[in-house]
This record gives structure tokens, sequence and C-alpha cells, in this order.
């Protein structure tokens, strides 16, 4: 299982890194399917489709509408019309209830309430890794994302193994020690002041290691809250997309949370 594991990372590694680099079309689509997929893997984990819904099975005219809201959504991110990204999402929401109420009584209110959070958890939190590469040298400020978020897991995991005494969430992750969170936020700090060194001389180094070790906090809370939504509904993994990590949200659970984070932190700072 460690080596498909390892194997698996490798080779997502390499996704994120082609595809980051490419930017443009290649991102949006990658995003959008990553969205797609993570959004599926919580209609079924919360039951918001009545639970018929799988990782490739059928859709329900309640879930096909936060599906097509998030195509729409991307669209406009590629598109660049940012006056329209907040009326889109309201419009959204819009169809979902006009599903709900006209196929009354075939829903529940927290159906409804799960596929527009599913809408903008995974789809429009996601996206902010677009806006961010998108942006003037986002080429460059992009990668902090991830920095903070799977840098400061495995500084939090090395921390963790070496030092761990105290339960930070014991119900929620019981192996999380508040030493490995400690040691999380110390080590993408450190991770942010070393990609400021190399590649803009170190010019940007304090904004970099405040920008990274902020994300880490905040990429914390993220792998809670889906563990979070896990233990709710009594499930180990989200999916099996990914063979050894489970599902695109047991993956990219602290990046959802992290990426919105870090593109408001280089707009106020950088």
């Amino acid at each position: 299982m460690f080596k498909v594991r390892a194997v698996s990372g490798v080779i997502l590694v390499a996704i994120a890194l082609a595809t980051i680099l490419a930017g443009g079309p290649v991102l949006i689509v990658t995003l959008l399917f990553c969205s797609v997929m993570g959004m599926q893997e919580y209609f079924k984990a919360t039951g918001a489709a009545e639970g018929r819904i799988d990782q490739f099975g059928k859709i329900s005219p309640l879930t096909a509408a936060a599906f097509l809201g998030a195509v729409c959504y991307y669209v406009l991110l590629f598109l660049g019309q940012e006056k329209w990204y907040g009326p889109e999402i309201v419009l959204t929401l819009l169809l979902i209830l006009a599903v709900y109420v006209f196929t009354f009584p075939k829903y529940k209110a927290p159906q409804v309430a799960a596929v527009f959070f599913g809408l903008v958890y995974v789809a429009v939190m996601l996206g902010f890794i677009y806006l961010t590469r998108a942006e003037e040298n986002g080429q460059i400020t992009v990668w902090l994302i991830f920095l903070s978020s799977w840098g400061a897991d495995t500084c939090a995991y090395l921390a963790g193994r070496a030092f761990g005494k105290h339960k930070m969430a014991p119900v929620l992750s019981p192996k999380k020690s508040v030493e490995g969170a400690v040691g999380g936020v110390i080590g993408a700090g450190i991770l942010g002041v070393i990609f400021s060194l190399a590649f803009n001389g170190g010019e940007m180094m304090a904004v970099y290691l405040i920008t990274c070790a902020c994300g880490a906090l905040i990429s914390m809370i993220g792998d809670l809250a889906a563990s979070a939504v896990k233990r709710d509904h009594g499930i180990k993994d989200y999916g099996t997309l990914i063979p050894g990590h489970g599902g695109i949200l047991d993956r990219f659970d602290s990046v959802i949370f992290t990426a919105p984070v870090i593109y408001c932190l280089t707009q106020l700072l950088m």
C-alpha cells in the first residue's frame, strides 16, 4: 500500500506541475474535472442526491444543476469575466431551488443545501488556483498554495512522528498532534523562504514566509473539516479515484481551503 501511495503521489505531483506550468485551457479543464469529481464525491458522502449517485454513476436533476453551474463558472474564469462570478453563483442557486420546487417533494431542504454547498466548497474554492495563476507573477505565486498545503502536510507528518505527544483533534483525526501542527506551520514558512530565495533572490522573503505560514494554518482547518464530514457520514474515504490516497477530496481537502487564502494574501501583500 505504501508503494502504491508513493507512486500515486509522484504521478499526482507530476500532473500538478504540468497543468499549472501550462496554465490557460489546460489548467482550467483540469480544475473543472477535479471539481466535478470532487462534487460527485461530496454528494455521494452527504446523500445529496437521494444516495443514488456514485463516482461515475447517475446524476439527478438537483446535482445536474450544480454541475452546470460549475461548468459556467469555469467558463467565466477562463474568459476573465470577474463581474459575473457572483451573479453566476446566485443564478445557480436559483436554478437549484427551481429544481427543488418543480420536483417537490422529491428532494428535502438539507439536500438542496448540501448541493449548493458542494458547488461552493469544491468548484468555487478550487477555482482560486486558476485565479492566482492568472495574476501578474501568478506562475510563481500559485506554487505557494501547494507549498502551504502539501508542503505543510509533509512537515506536520514528520514533526508529529518525531515529537508528537499532545492530540490536536482526537475525535476527528487521532494521529494529528499539536507538535505536528506547529512543525507544519514552521516548515511551510521555511519552504516559503527557500522558494523566495530560489525565484526572486529573497526580495519577498518575509511576505512568502508569512503567506505560507498562514496558508499552512488554514490548510489544517481544511483537512479537519473534510474529516468532520466523513465522520458525520461514517465513511473512511470520499472515493477511490487516486490509488492509495482515496478520492479528489481526500487529496485536495487542504488545497481547497488554502487556495482562496493564498489568493487574498497575494493580493493584499504583493
